[in-house]
Order: C-alpha cells, then structure tokens, then sequence
C-alpha cells in the first residue's frame, strides 16, 4: 500500500504540518470543512478525498503531491532530470559512467513510491550491461524492471521484454529470444493493443535472430511491417534502430542501394540525437553492407571506424563483435596476419553465453586462415569449435556453410565418412530454408 493510500500516514502528515504552522483544527478546515472532520482524518479514520487534501495543502502551504505522499513538490522532477542525464551519458557512449549514474538513482527511488523512474533505472543498468557485455546482469537487470512494472499494460513492459530478448540473443539463445518477442507481438495484436512505438521495437528485434537462425522470409516480414509502422512513431531513436535492422533483410534480398539508403537515414537521425553506440553500429552495418557487395576498401573504412568507436567507449562486447567483422574484410584484402592476430586478441572476449554467434565466426575464420597456410590440424580444431557454438545456437544458415568447410577439409585429408558426416549435419540444416520450427507466425497489426 503507497502512502496516497494509506489515511494514518496522511493524518499524521497533517496534524504535524499544522501544529508546525500554530494552526488550530478550526482554521485548518475554515472554510469548506469542519473542525470535527480535520479530527477525524488526522486520527487516521477517514481517506481524504483529492479536494480535501487540495484544499488542506493550500492552507498548510505545501503542495498537494507532498501532502499526499509526503515528497517534496520538486523531487520527482529533480529524479527525472537526473534519470535524462544519465540516459544522456549512455547515449554518447560513457556506460560505465551512466551506470553509476543509474545505480545512485535507484537506490534514491526505491524507498519512495515511484514505479516508472525505478523501472527506468532498471532498464538502464540493463542497456548498460549490455554495452559492457554483461548479459546475465543485463537479463536480470530486465527482468527487475518488469518486474517493477507489475500489471501496467503490456506496451509499457515492451521495452524491458524486448531487452530480456536481446540478452538471450547476444548470448546465443536465438530460440528462446525469438520466442519472447514473437509471444509478446501475438499478445499486443491478438488483444488489440496496437501501440506503434511498443510493435515497432519489437519487429525491429527481432529481425536479427531471424536473420540468423536462417529465417529469412519472416525477417523480411517483420522488415515490411516495421517499416510500414515507422510513420507513425515519433521516438527518432526507434525509427533510426528500425532502419538499420531492416537493412540487414534488404541486403539478403540483394536490395543494396536500398539497404544502404535505411543506414544513411539511420546514421543521420543518430548524428542528430548525438547517440554514439548506435551511430557506431550504424558503421558497423555499412561496412558490413560494402562487404557482401565486394566493396572492400570501402566496408574496411566503415568498419575501422566502428570499432574506434566502440573501443573508445569500452563497449567490450560490441567491440569484439566488430573487430571479427573487420578481421574477415582484412582476410579478404589479403591482410591474413593482421585478422588472425584481431581474432586472438577478442577470442577471450567471447564464451558460449556471450557473443556465441561471433565467437563461431572467430574461429570459422581462424580455420580459414589456417587452411591457406596448409596448417589443417588447426584449421580442423576451429571448424569443430564453431560447430560446436553453432549447433547450441541453432544458427542454421552459419551451420550449413561450416559444415561445408569442414566436409571439404576431411575430404581433402582422406577422411571420406567423416567428410560425408560433415555434409550430412549441413543438408540437415538446409532442408527449410527461411523457416524456423518455431510455430506459426504471430498475429499481425491492422496496417
């Protein structure tokens, strides 16, 4: 029960505000109430109504919400200055920074009665852990500010629900990450619950577990209908996270031109907000766009570029993410020293919990790099450490192209059951493209 609620607390409230100012009950009620009525809500036997308190907070020379709760008039505004300034901080890139930030905020909000900055905070902390590569403090960072949320409507918990999916996903649980976001997008249309901002967040999350189970046509799917959704939300951030998702479905349809038009648009709203991670991503995916094209001088600028920022900002996993990217351009411009000697130095970075999908790319690599030197020993040792990641991930485009690379490498070395072993596990993982086993597709919203 909140203090507003609670009448003994507020009659306290009162009588102590009243004698502090030398007001008897009678000048206290004058005009509108009577003595016996101020005696009886002091002694705790009568919820004031909100007139009532109005009327009372006038007299006292308080303000109606620190009668009622017993906060200062401007403390909820000075916590919310202070939640924008660490939201700011985060933004240009100072996680560690913002964290703290976040932490001394909680702590301030939790003894008081005050759900959504607390909630806030939480989401935060999460975003926070997710930039430092913390995903079990993320996750449950998340699930606090879900928690916290309690029975608001369901389009007010979309930003906690969508960051327990992106834990889950970056920590190579593509399933299960597809599963609370397509859960969450059924029930919001199935109830009718067409909140833009809510669906838009959602479809642009979980474009890239699509992408990466091999679920193709539902990543396009969601691609359209964010897109189709964009116009009507007014968060900028959104709408720029929304193009540069979406630019991954229209760089696997061959749209190029198209893709790299969303990154532009995106890059530029993140150029406006002033939000460094995302504009940093923002680079990362453009050179990821220039590298399927065979724009290679051009993805290793983008690239380059990405993870200066992202390291100057201590952005851990994000950094190694990117730094597996640029090694595989750097392999392809025939810079293979420099990429295996990146790819070590971010191996450590990565477990299977944490940056699975890239920790497999890593060592996919690795295994490449060592065939061209004819070391197949080694190159053999990082092929079944991917498949290893990648069968726990479910990621059944990265797995049929490994076991391809595998299968070619036993073969060459003789080991023809092996090798057909290999190409087996990969057709097996091939036999339905651009679907998952996960169900039909969710409800959609009425565009």
């Amino acid at each position: 029960m909140s203090e507003r609620d609670d009448p003994g607390i507020i009659g306290r409230r009162v009588q102590q505000l009243r004698v502090e100012r030398g007001l008897t009950q009678k000048q206290l009620a004058e005009p509108a109430y009577t003595p016996a009525y101020i005696s009886t809500l002091e002694s705790g036997r009568v919820r004031p109504s909100d007139d009532a308190l109005r009327h009372l907070a006038e007299r006292l020379g308080v303000g109606f919400e620190e009668l009622a709760t017993g906060r200062p008039a401007r403390l909820v505004t000075d916590l919310r200055l202070r939640l924008t300034g660490a939201q700011r901080t985060l933004a240009t890139g100072e996680a560690e920074e913002a964290a703290g930030q976040y932490t001394a905020l909680l702590t301030e909000v939790e003894s008081l009665d005050l759900v959504e900055i607390q909630a806030e905070a939480l989401l935060g902390l999460g975003e926070c852990a997710v930039e430092t590569g913390e995903l079990e403090a993320a996750r449950q960072y998340f699930e606090r500010a879900e928690q916290a949320l309690g029975d608001v409507p369901l389009p007010a918990r979309v930003p906690a629900l969508r960051g327990r999916a992106l834990s889950h996903y970056l920590a190579g649980e593509l399933r299960y990450s597809v599963y609370l976001l397509e859960s969450t997008i059924d029930e919001l249309n199935r109830g009718g619950l067409h909140d833009p901002d809510a669906l838009l967040l959602l479809y642009a999350s979980v474009i890239a577990p699509y992408m990466d189970m091999g679920a193709h046509a539902r990543a396009a799917q969601a691609a359209e209908l964010a897109l189709a959704l964009a116009p009507q939300v007014g968060d900028p951030a959104l709408v720029a996270r929304m193009h540069r998702s979406v630019a991954r479905t229209l760089l696997a349809e061959g749209r190029v031109a198209e893709a790299d038009a969303s990154l532009a648009k995106a890059a530029e709203l993140y150029r406006q907000l002033q939000l460094r991670t995302e504009l940093a991503n923002c680079h990362w995916m453009r050179g990821y766009v220039y590298a399927q094209n065979g724009e290679l001088e051009g993805a290793e600028t983008e690239l380059r570029q990405a993870l200066a920022m992202l390291s100057a900002k201590r952005a851990a996993l994000y950094s190694s993410q990117a730094a597996v990217e640029l090694a595989d351009v750097l392999h392809r411009r025939g810079k293979s020293e420099e990429a295996a000697a990146l790819l070590h130095d971010v191996l450590s970075d990565f477990s299977p919990e944490r940056g699975a999908l890239h920790s497999a790319a890593a060592h996919r690599l690795l295994g490449i790099i060592a065939e061209d030197a004819r070391d197949t020993e080694a190159a053999e040792e990082h092929y079944v450490r991917a498949l290893s990641v990648l069968e726990r991930a479910g990621a059944a485009g990265d797995l049929a192209d490994l076991c391809r690379l595998l299968g070619d490498l036993l073969r060459r070395t003789g080991r023809v059951e092996a090798a057909l072993d290999a190409y087996r596990t990969g057709l097996g993982h091939r036999t339905a493209p651009g679907t998952t086993t996960l169900g039909p597709a969710p409800a959609q919203p009425p565009l």
